[in-house]
């Protein structure tokens, strides 16, 4: 009779010593998962919207049509422009006003003949594709020159490309292709004048 009270309370003191154990079976400990490291989002540019303006360095090449056929000249430039930018996304449109000093001595056949183109002020309308950091456009307006010869309100075309060193900073290459038609007080000489020019602008 004592060995069995004595087994019973060993099989007790086993059960119970065994039941811990058991219960971390059934339930493991829950383990805070860690928070996911935030997503830093690189800025690539494309904003392109809002106003600008700046100051430009180039090279204009002018030659005369019909009367003045072989009257030509050349000369770097210099001018400034400030426009404003719309940006929808992929596309950008906007409108500009710049001018540039041309101070162009003409000549046929090589001699001087007494005349000048002194500069020409242009009202542009431009459209463009966003490529991110990079834009490229066409751009289209009116043109106002002026000249020894007389002056007049011509039509312009052209492409660029532009490019953000930083978001503020621009540099721009461009190029125009110049039509006037009635240089002379109205004596109706016609002209043609390319333009290519690098442009710093600095976006407000």
């Amino acid at each position: 009779m004592k060995k069995t009270w004595t087994y019973a309370a060993a099989a007790a003191v086993a059960a119970t010593t065994s039941v811990p154990a058991f219960a971390g079976t059934l339930a493991e400990p829950i383990v805070d998962a860690p928070p996911p490291a935030p997503v830093v989002v690189q800025n690539v540019g494309g904003e392109w919207g809002g106003f600008y303006g700046g100051l430009q360095l180039g090279y204009a090449d002018v030659s005369g049509d019909d009367a003045l056929d072989g009257v030509e000249g050349d000369n770097g430039t210099y001018g400034l422009h400030l426009g404003y930018n719309y940006d929808f996304g992929q596309w950008v449109v906007g409108g500009e006003l710049d001018y540039d000093k041309l101070d162009v001595d003409l000549e046929a056949g090589g001699a001087p003949i007494g005349q000048t183109v002194d500069d020409v002020t242009r009202l542009k309308l431009k459209a463009g594709y966003d490529l991110g950091r990079s834009m490229v456009y066409a751009t289209a307006g009116a043109a106002r020159v002026n000249t020894t010869v007389g002056d007049d309100t011509g039509a312009f075309l052209g492409l660029g490309y532009s490019y953000q060193l930083t978001d503020q900073f621009v540099m721009t290459g461009e190029y125009l292709h110049h039509e006037f038609s009635d240089l002379g007080d109205n004596a109706g000489f016609d002209a043609d004048a390319d333009t290519f020019t690098v442009r710093a602008s600095f976006r407000f």
